[in-house]
């Protein structure tokens, strides 16, 4: 007796008659998103429609609440030492005890230091950069900062003005300062002009005062 086997073949036809075929939505044009874009950009600013921008506002963890905070039992601090312990924080500049950094650096003088020894006490002008009056004119604090030759700010416009003797005077000038150089005074009166000296604000002392009590 023989025993006809049978055979069946699939093709892919079938397959595509058996599953329902689904389209994809189109996606949209460039054009149509810039559009969009522009309409939110265009909206104006009302008090309903303000609102933070997205991911700049963030819920605060709330540490060492338990597990369920979703942070473990230790909250991220570990199991022992200082920061895991509760207050933890160092403030800055702190070594653990040993001597930190800012007091094992040598002390300085001076402006570095922030001691009043190394400020100045004049605005300081040479002879050489008064080259911009003109014959017979008055130089003071005021005339060389209107001719830009310094410039002031801060402490500096406080400061009285004293001349040095760097360069050579061409002119005649009358120069008034609270301090002139030995030099600077010699090459002014030499030039035909007049150093004139204003009087300054006496430094306080208790001696003077009590004296001047009495």
């Amino acid at each position: 007796m023989q025993v006809q086997a049978r055979t069946s073949t699939f093709s892919g036809q079938q397959l595509v008659t058996r599953r329902p075929f689904v389209a994809r939505a189109a996606r949209p044009s460039v054009a149509v998103v810039q559009a969009a874009a522009a309409t939110e950009e265009s909206e104006r600013l009302r008090l309903n429609n303000l609102s933070p921008q997205p991911g700049s506002k963030k819920n605060k963890n709330r540490k060492g609440r338990g597990y369920g905070a979703g942070q473990g039992g230790t909250a991220g601090f570990g199991m022992r030492g200082q920061k895991s312990r509760s207050g933890s924080g160092i403030r800055p500049g702190f070594e653990g005890g040993q001597t930190p950094l800012y007091r094992r650096l040598p002390k300085l003088k001076g402006i570095a230091g922030g001691m009043g020894a190394g400020l100045p006490d004049f605005v300081v002008v040479n002879l050489a950069q008064l080259s911009k009056f003109a014959e017979g004119e008055e130089v003071s604090l005021e005339s060389l900062e209107e001719k830009r030759i310094v410039n002031l700010s801060g402490r500096e416009s406080r400061l009285p003005l004293k001349v040095l003797g760097t360069g050579e005077l061409h002119a005649p000038l009358t120069i008034k300062a609270a301090a002139f150089s030995a030099s600077a005074k010699a090459k002014i009166e030499a030039a035909g002009g007049q150093a004139v000296e204003l009087p300054q604000k006496a430094t306080w002392t208790r001696q003077a005062h009590e004296a001047a009590a009495n």
